[in-house]
């Protein structure tokens, strides 16, 4: 088996892979900023992407890197997030790490990719210009317990008995339940199919986002709310509008908001043939988000 380094180890996918990667056999390092209160499983190294020094030791022996760090609730986000991958791409290399694998985002490169599309294939270049092979997979909205597109859906449904709502609840997506993002992400690990690939990942459904948010609704109230577009909606008031109904900030929610006017779908299904199985519905997915919410005790 394999040493692999988790960076964002703390984050919503992060924590839920480390256990994962323990039970496939790996040695897991737990990369955080803050390792001295981490209290998950793995070993807790501490390093920051953006702190170049800080990066050798933690990839030291490393034999794989998963890379799920990005700066979306940051204005200055696509400048952060480019520096911080090469930073990490070249203190990788450095260290002999034979694979990084990315969590990157769906969007046809023929239409007009927004800023937070663009700097996730950005990223995704310059993880590799150092020479390291790296893995992809692309997702659109990851369905789970704390995760911010999800969390901006729930609440919308639990705040507001109806919605007025801009023209990009139209636009198809096709959400993945964060089961399978984690059973993908352990199962390109060390694979030697997987190495310098793109893989696109998405649940059975393809939906509007409409749709998505009645899916919620009926499984949440057993109804529908009414949602009414509002075609004129621009982007900067359906962010301020977001932050006012929910508790994700204006520069996250307008990030959000300018992919979502973008179809993602799955085209590619090549994933299956290196990570058999059949991933959950996006019913199911909500309903083992709600479970895990009420579990929590959130």
């Amino acid at each position: 088996m394999s040493t692999v380094l988790v960076t964002g180890a703390t984050g919503f996918i992060g924590r839920r892979l480390v256990p994962a990667l323990l039970d496939a056999g790996h040695d897991v390092r737990a990369m955080t900023r803050h390792p001295e209160t981490y209290d998950g499983p793995g070993e807790a190294v501490g390093a920051d992407v953006m702190d170049a020094d800080s990066l050798k030791p933690a990839l030291e022996g490393a034999d794989v890197a998963i890379y799920l760090v990005h700066s979306l609730d940051d204005p200055d986000f696509v400048r952060k997030d480019a520096d911080a991958a090469r930073h990490f791409s070249a203190a990788a290399a450095a260290a002999g790490v034979r694979q990084i694998v990315y969590m990157g985002g769906l969007g046809d490169e023929d239409h007009d990719l927004s800023d937070h599309l663009r700097s996730r294939r950005e990223v995704e270049e310059l993880l590799g210009g150092d020479g390291v092979p790296v893995t992809v997979l692309r997702a659109a909205i990851v369905v789970g317990h704390g995760g911010i597109s999800w969390e901006l859906t729930r609440q919308l449904v639990k705040n507001l008995p109806g919605m007025v709502v801009p023209k990009w609840v139209g636009t198809r997506t096709q959400p993945i339940a964060i089961d399978d993002v984690v059973r993908y992400l352990a199962g390109v690990v060390d694979h030697p199919d997987a190495l310098g690939r793109v893989f696109e990942i998405g649940g059975p459904d393809q939906l509007t986002y409409r749709e998505m948010l009645q899916g919620v609704a009926e499984e949440m109230n057993g109804r529908k709310v009414p949602i009414v577009v509002v075609p004129l909606l621009t982007p900067g008031l359906s962010s301020r509008w977001l932050a006012l109904v929910t508790d994700v900030d204006v520069t996250t929610g307008r990030n959000l908001i300018d992919s979502m006017s973008t179809e993602v779908i799955v085209k590619d299904t090549s994933i299956r043939d290196v990570v058999p199985g059949e991933p959950l519905t996006y019913r199911e997915s909500v309903r083992r988000a709600l479970a895990e919410r009420r579990a929590s005790g959130a």
